[in-house]
């Protein structure tokens, strides 16, 4: 996840004004950002150490972000952008055509997800869990969390399913316990989530659309 910088550390000065800053220092910021909250969590790492791992001087750290509560709301944008939430919708998509094979195709992307090496915890789970939902930081993760179940809710008015509100938040569920039995080593959560969201199709009204499927396994290699 790293990117190359010619800036070695001493080279980087004490830069008021951010546009005055070389270029790469607020992106080699983020990545040690998302390397380090990505692996310990949020608490656990300090300014210190982030302005360490970046290679940058203090003030062109605070020229970039004006706390470490700045930074964490960064690090959980780039995560909606290029590792969960936006990826999740934009892969789904692109996969199968109709509502129905596209809830079922979320947990396809999940269980992908879940097997690579270097599968790390859904940062707004572990961020939320962390934080609290009543904290400015957990709150966002909500936030960013709310948009898989709005996008499933969505899909479930396409398909036509009862209450889809409720669908929603019963799907939601299962694609968020299923991250978690991942991160404890389940990699077969998401085939069995999929199963389960058949089945809660099936009782929102959709086992005709369902029916015309042949197969609830993943399309995993």
């Amino acid at each position: 996840m790293g990117h190359a910088s010619s800036f070695a550390p001493e080279q980087i000065a004490d830069y008021a004004d951010p546009r005055q800053v070389p270029a790469g220092a607020r992106e080699r910021i983020i990545v040690a950002a998302c390397e380090l909250f990505g692996q310990r969590g949020i608490r656990d790492v300090g300014v210190a150490e982030l302005i360490s791992q970046a290679g940058v001087a203090k003030a062109t750290f605070y020229a970039h972000f004006a706390s470490k509560d700045d930074l964490v709301l960064e690090f959980l944008e780039r995560c909606h952008q290029e590792l969960t939430v936006e990826q999740i919708i934009v892969e789904t998509r692109r996969r199968t055509e109709g509502p129905i094979g596209r809830l079922l195709a979320i947990f396809d992307v999940l269980d992908e997800w879940f097997h690579q090496d270097e599968f790390q915890a859904c940062a707004f789970v572990s961020t939320m869990l962390e934080m609290g939902v009543t904290h400015p930081l957990g709150a966002a993760s909500v936030d960013y969390l709310s948009q898989v179940r709005a996008f499933i809710q969505m899909l479930a008015k396409e398909a036509g399913l009862d209450q889809p509100d409720v669908f929603a938040r019963s799907c939601h569920i299962l694609t968020k316990g299923s991250i978690i039995s991942a991160v404890e080593g389940d990699q077969e959560a998401a085939v069995l989530a999929k199963r389960m969201a058949a089945s809660l199709i099936s009782d929102h009204g959709g086992a005709a659309a369902l029916a015309s499927r042949t197969s609830l396994t993943t399309a995993r290699p």
